[in-house]
């Protein structure tokens, strides 16, 4: 009797997900896009395709995206759908043996939490930069450096943040979250879209008299550079490139199981993996003909190693060289990748208010405001980590950290990898891959893709994910 009453809670609680989640696909593929399209499609795909060779990086990426992104963002949709449960329950309901993983996935938004609303943060910073004329102040070296270390600035934006974020999450899936993604989604497009064919119009003459154009620069992008190139250099890029998969899909950190949850059997979803990957994919190849062109221009080759600082140190040098046009084109740049930073972090707190309403019996509203209280204490704790709790940490991969690196080494270099690792284990050789299929294929849906499905979940995955893993430990060198 008792099983049987916990089966018919089980069968309600799905159902009354279903009612009050996505209305139908498209609402689904905005929200699901909104949170791959985030923060790591601005900065982190540009500077890697700057570091990587350009187009061979881009080449290298588009094909993992279509085999390793597709594989891992289907089994992440179906699984949700199929038990409409969130991560730690699914995994359970899939084999009660491998419930650990569930816990394990759900650690990942956990300790990303803590700091992506401090990102968020500095990102919201800039857009008051530019909306108040500092443009030429943000330009100088010292700015981002001096803005982090002062511990009231850095927490009061991180602070702002993370209520909007809460804010979104607080209003439920349909009547938030979809709402929120329907609506900044196709803005941030246009204004990415406009930012980039502005990017290529771009000319500069230096002081040396050299003069460098946006088409110029368009073609160091797309263009292959096998130069220096070894077996162990191509194995780094390729690293790089499934690293970046990892960051910008939301995928083996239980927000795509999560939203899968709340989506009806109506949706097609080998149609919204591609559409999803569309998204994603076009954001970022978008983000790097903005980007690169423009760094370009106006300071060369050697302007394109920057690395991490690219967003908040380069990005603003060139801004500033456009004179009156910059702060225009500033704002427009940094509300852009305000908005993909909010739809990703609201994801990320929507992953832990699912998980934690399944499992402690919590309405959203109750949930909502505890985490929201305990996450703004981490943003503190973290936005202070650049002054009064500043710390120096040795990581295995051979860089430094303070506490942010720390998190975001765990939680994206160390945990993900290790997550697809096991969960390609359990689909491909525990439960079969047709049990993921059985999904897609729902109400005689086609899926063409299922052989390569199949083979990928099996045999490639575990294998480059096991790889990834002992990259990111250190095992296999820097």
């Amino acid at each position: 009797m008792e099983t049987q009453g916990k089966c018919t809670a089980d069968a309600q609680r799905k159902h009354k997900k279903k009612e009050s989640g996505f209305t139908g696909q498209i609402g689904f593929v905005m929200a699901a896009a909104g949170s791959a399209v985030g923060v790591g499609n601005l900065w982190r795909f540009p500077y890697l395709a700057a570091k990587d060779g350009g187009g061979l990086f881009i080449v290298i990426y588009l094909i993992l995206a279509l085999t390793f992104g597709f594989t891992l963002l289907t089994s992440d949709i179906s699984v949700g759908r199929k038990t409409g449960m969130n991560s730690i329950r699914a995994y359970e309901a899939m084999s009660p043996k491998w419930k650990f993983l569930g816990i394990v996935t759900f650690l990942v938004p956990a300790l990303i939490m803590t700091y992506y609303a401090v990102i968020g943060g500095w990102i919201a910073r800039y857009v008051v930069v530019y909306l108040t004329g500092e443009g030429k102040a943000a330009a100088s070296d010292e700015f981002f450096g001096a803005f982090i270390t002062d511990p009231h600035q850095a927490v009061l934006y991180a602070v702002v943040f993370m209520l909007i974020t809460a804010f979104v999450v607080f209003n439920g899936v349909e009547k938030g979250i979809e709402k929120c993604s329907s609506i900044l989604m196709p803005v941030m497009l246009v204004m990415i879209v406009a930012i980039a064919i502005f990017a290529l119009t771009l000319k500069n003459t230096d002081a040396d008299g050299i003069t460098r154009t946006g088409l110029q620069g368009l073609a160091v992008y797309l263009t292959p550079n096998f130069e220096g190139i070894t077996i162990r250099r191509l194995m780094q890029i390729l690293l790089d490139a499934m690293s970046q998969i990892f960051f910008s899909l939301s995928v083996s950190m239980g927000i795509m199981i999560t939203y899968g949850s709340y989506i009806k059997k109506d949706v097609d979803i080998n149609t919204a993996v591609h559409q999803i990957e569309f998204f994603d994919s076009g954001v970022a190849l978008l983000a790097g003909l903005m980007i690169i062109p423009s760094i370009f221009v106006f300071d060369g080759i050697e302007g394109m190693k920057a690395g991490p600082s690219l967003m908040f140190v380069s990005l603003p040098k060139v801004f500033d060289s456009m004179h009156g046009l910059g702060r225009f084109v500033g704002l427009a740049f940094f509300l852009m990748a305000a908005f993909a930073a909010l739809t990703s972090c609201v994801s990320v707190l929507e992953t832990i208010v699912a998980n934690c309403m399944e499992i402690f019996h919590l309405e959203r509203r109750h949930a909502t405001i505890g985490l929201t209280i305990l996450y703004t204490c981490a943003s503190v704790v973290v936005a202070l980590g650049y002054s009064t709790f500043y710390i120096e940490l040795p990581l295995p991969n051979g860089s430094v950290a303070q506490i942010l690196d720390l998190m975001d080494y765990i939680s994206n270099s160390f945990m993900m990898p290790f997550i697809s690792f096991l969960s390609s284990i359990l689909i491909g050789w525990v439960i079969g891959p047709d049990w993921i299929i059985e999904e897609v294929e729902y109400g005689g849906r086609k899926f063409g893709l299922k052989g390569l499905y199949r083979f990928m979940i099996r045999y490639i995955v575990p294998v480059m994910m096991f790889v990834l893993f002992l990259q990111s430990t250190g095992l296999l060198g820097s």
